[in-house]
This record gives structure tokens, C-alpha cells and sequence, in this order.
């Protein structure tokens, strides 16, 4: 029996449930009667997808576009969620259908953005170290 990863990103291929994981247990994560995937972030495009986050600094923090084309905000397809690691800070924010792939996040200005991430319904997980 594998260990949940901390910050693992985990998802259900029968009903599409999506969970992230802030304390790792050893058990199993299941759902449906089956073992739920890890999901490991992608950091390059691949084809014509847009997905990977892109990172501006502003006075108050960063602002985080998916993708360097604005990615889709249709109910089929969509970015779910987005989330930046500042200094250990995990900070998230959910979008819906129709809503601007945009999000913006106020950090402390002590607080350094290591990683930003964006979970698309249809393509999984993206991540941009910073």
C-alpha cells in the first residue's frame, strides 16, 4: 500500500472526483471501489493545448493567467482551480464555467511564489515553478 502524497492531487477515473491531499496518511485513497490516480503536473504544452500558468508580479502580489492564449471557460471544459505556493502558503482559488482564466493572489511581500498550479477538468493538472 503506497503512502498519499502531501499536496498530491488525486482523481477518481470512474466518477471524476478530484481531491488534494494536506496530511498524508498511509492509507489508500479509493473512490467507486477503486484506487484513485496521482495526478503528476505537467510543465510543458504539448500540441496546441494552453494550460501552463503564467506568473506577472503586482504591487499587492501575482497575477496568474492559464495559458499564454486564454484557455476555454466552457462547462465542458474549463480551469477548475488555480493555487500558488508562496514560502509554503498555499493559496487557491476556484473558477467556474464562464469566468476569465485570470486570477490574482495578495501575498505578503516577504513571501517568495515558488510554484503556481491550475487544474483543467478535461487536460489535469499544470504547474510552473517559479
Amino acid at each position: 500500500m503506497e503512502m498519499a502524497e502531501r499536496y498530491g492531487v488525486y482523481r477518481c477515473n470512474v466518477c471524476g472526483n478530484v481531491v488534494r491531499v494536506n496530511l498524508a496518511g498511509k492509507g489508500e485513497l479509493v473512490c467507486c471501489g477503486q484506487p484513485m490516480e496521482l495526478l503528476r503536473p505537467q510543465a510543458e504544452e504539448q500540441g496546441g493545448e494552453k494550460h501552463l500558468p503564467l506568473v506577472e508580479r503586482t504591487p499587492q502580489g501575482i497575477r496568474v493567467r492559464v495559458g499564454s492564449v486564454a484557455h476555454p471557460m466552457e462547462q465542458a471544459h474549463h480551469i477548475s482551480w488555480v493555487e500558488v505556493d508562496a514560502d509554503g502558503c498555499r493559496c487557491e482559488r476556484f473558477l467556474e464555467p464562464g469566468d476569465e482564466p485570470v486570477v490574482e493572489f495578495l501575498l505578503r511581500p516577504e513571501w517568495q511564489p515558488r510554484a503556481v498550479r491550475a487544474y483543467c477538468n478535461v487536460h489535469g493538472l499544470w504547474e510552473r515553478r517559479i
